[in-house]
Parts: structure tokens; sequence; C-alpha cells
């Protein structure tokens, strides 16, 4: 048993350990698992060991802490093994620390998740109403901190391999549940869902490396440059073309009280005006033309080219829900998007004759919409 199994064993295992310190039991199932207890706990649980009869010292916890007079000093564990893991398009800082524990750097987290303007602050993103329900309550508690060579008198902090895996899973099953809504937060969801098949994958393969000996024959870096491959073509799957927040900013706009993924057949019109129709003319009209009709499995935006047309399908598609989410109704829409592409409204004018006294028109409510037969001529002479 790791320093903090023992020590767990002491106060009489997980359950009653945890109702000491007022916490749950996953608290103290991460220490057991994290093979330490947090320096913060440390002063608390020898007060708890000294009022309830336990034998416990400060040597008890990890071997890496310094006792100045009476106060527990905690020596931090440091990188010991640092690398680095290469996610699509984005690089995590990854590290073996001194005492085992593999971790992922909390900025590197933050940036695979939540891209650059994430600012490295995973915490108030895991904070928001639509995550946090989903989140480990006990987070703040599974942050590892450590220290790094090159930086002096300066820790950082991180998250242990396990800590990530349950935030992504947190957001997949946030997304599952539809309490996800704005374009940033499916978008995280995706990439997380996406991480997790990829690592799937690449931990079965390793898995498999492991027992049958292969991993002493592959390349060193061999399982990274999986990871890659799978993840890229697991992101191909998550990043819907046509994400929820168009239908979301379509139902607002056209007063749709039914859900999103039952959504009425006029919005194929919208789609085929706003978004294929100013992406590029000639390619609606081809599609229009030659493309089957949409249906599941042979989608418009399947016909165009991965590398390119794609690419600027899906960049229209995120200007249009911006544009909309600034619009009051699907015709302010309309109006914003002819505008900004400079294209000129034109009103047509009918004009109609005046009634004559007994005369019916053409648009009367009593109109059949026929002309009537023209009676007979009085003055000429019947054959």
């Amino acid at each position: 048993m790791n320093s903090a199994e023992i020590i767990i064993q002491k106060f009489g295992g997980l359950t009653p350990l945890a109702k000491l310190i007022g916490k749950g039991p996953t608290t103290v199932q991460y220490w057991a698992k994290a093979g330490a207890i947090p320096a913060k706990w440390h002063n608390k649980l020898l007060g708890l060991a000294q009022a309830n009869a336990i034998d416990l010292s400060p040597s008890d916890f990890l071997p890496a802490q310094e006792i100045v007079g009476s106060e527990i000093v905690p020596a931090l564990p440091w990188a010991k093994w640092p690398g680095v893991l290469e996610i699509g398009d984005t690089e995590i800082q990854c590290f073996v620390l001194s005492d085992g524990r593999r971790v992922i750097s909390r900025t590197a987290a933050t940036l695979h998740l939540a891209g650059p303007q994430g600012g490295g602050q995973l915490e108030q993103y895991l904070r928001a109403a639509a995550i946090s329900t989903y989140i480990p309550p006990d987070l703040p508690e599974r942050m590892v901190e450590f220290t790094l060579s090159h930086i002096v008198n300066k820790s950082v902090k991180g998250l242990d391999a396990a800590t990530f895996i349950d935030i992504c899973r947190a957001y997949v099953r946030a997304l599952a549940e539809s309490a996800l809504t704005t374009p940033n937060r499916l978008e995280m969801a995706n990439k997380a869902g996406a991480f997790l098949a990829a690592c799937a994958k690449v931990g079965l393969e390793a898995l498999i490396d492991e027992a049958t000996g292969y991993q002493y024959e592959r390349a060193s870096d061999a399982l990274q440059f999986k990871l890659k491959l799978y993840l890229a073509d697991e992101m191909r799957k998550w990043d819907r073309t046509f994400p929820e927040a168009l239908w979301v900013e379509f139902a607002r706009l056209t007063n749709w009280k039914g859900g999103i993924h039952s959504r009425p057949k006029y919005w194929g019109k919208l789609v085929m005006e706003l978004i294929y129709g100013y992406l590029d003319r000639d390619v609606a009209e081809w599609l229009r033309k030659n493309a089957p009709k949409p249906q599941k499995g042979q989608n418009y935006h399947q016909w165009l080219n991965d590398q390119y047309g794609l690419r600027k399908l899906v960049e229209h598609i995120w200007m249009v829900v911006g544009m909309g989410s600034c619009c009051k109704s699907i015709r302010e829409l309309q109006d914003r998007m002819a505008e900004k592409y400079g294209r000129l409204p034109i009103h047509f004018t009918v004009y109609l004759p005046q009634k004559q006294t007994g005369q019916r028109m053409l648009f009367d409510e009593d109109s059949d919409l026929e002309p009537e037969p023209t009676p007979p001529d009085s003055t000429q002479e019947s054959t």
C-alpha cells in the first residue's frame, strides 16, 4: 500500500475518514489512487488523529515532506520526465512526476479544449452552470501542484491523466443530455469526445503491445502517431458540419416552438438561401441540379471538397450563426445578409384598373379567376 492508503486504513477506511473531514468518499478514494494526500490536509489529519487516539505522525505522509518546527512544509514533486503530446494542431505539455504521477499541464488542457482564448483558466469553464453539474465535485482537490526545473521559486499546476479523462467525459455527458447550447461549449464537447475515442483506441493497442512484448519493438513515437491519426478521424465524426447552434438561431428567429431535432422543412429553404446561396452561387446551382435529394447519408455538404469547400462552408455557417444572434427575426437576418453581400432589394409594383360599378375584378373575393362569358351582340343579326 502507498502512504495515503496506510493513513486511510488508520482512520478505519474510506467512509469513516470522509465523514471526519466532511467530504465525500470520492475525495478520499482519489487520495488512495494518487498515492498522496494534499499538503493542506496534513495538519487537519494530525489533529483528528490526536483527537481520536490514532497513531499518526508527520513521517507517515509522503517521504517528500519536510518538518520545520511543528509545521509540515510540503516538498513538492518535480517533473522528472517532461514531454509533449501532439493533439491535432495543439501541443499538450505532459510530465511524469518524481512520485510517479502522470500529469497534463493545466494551461495545455485548457488550450486543447477551449482554444487560445481559454487563457489557461480551465476552472472558469468548469464553473459554468451548463457543465458544473457534470464535473466531479472534488475537482479542486485533484489539481496537482509540482515544480519544474527551469522555474525557480514557483510551482505550477496540472491535472493527472484520470482527471482530464473525467473532464472530457463530463462534457460528453452534458452534450448527450442537450445541456450545452453555446457554440463554444459545443465545440469543447466535440473535442472532448474525439479525444476520448482516440485515447481508447490507442490505449487498447498499447495494452496489446505490452501483453505481447511488441512495445519493445515498435518505434518510440508509434503510439503518438496513431493518436494523431485516430484523433483526426474522430474529429471528423464529432464535428458536425451544421452545428446545433445554427438550428437554435433558426428556431428563435422563426418562433419555432418544437425541438431543434424535429425542425420544419422550410428551414431547408433557409439553408439554401443563407448558406449555399451566399457561399457560392455556382455551387448552390450545381447542387440543385446534380446532387441527390438531401436525406440521411446524402447531404449537400458531403459533395464539397474536404480540404477547401468544406472548410469554407463551416466558416460561413458560423458567420451566419454569429450574425443571426444579433437579429430579432429571420427577415432581419435576410436583410443583413443581403446588405453584407451587396445584394439590392427589388420591389414590384402592380397596377390594376379602377373598378367600375357592377364590374367584378380579378382579385375580388367572389371572383372565380375566370372571365365572364361575353354576351352576344344584340345588334348582330341571327343566322
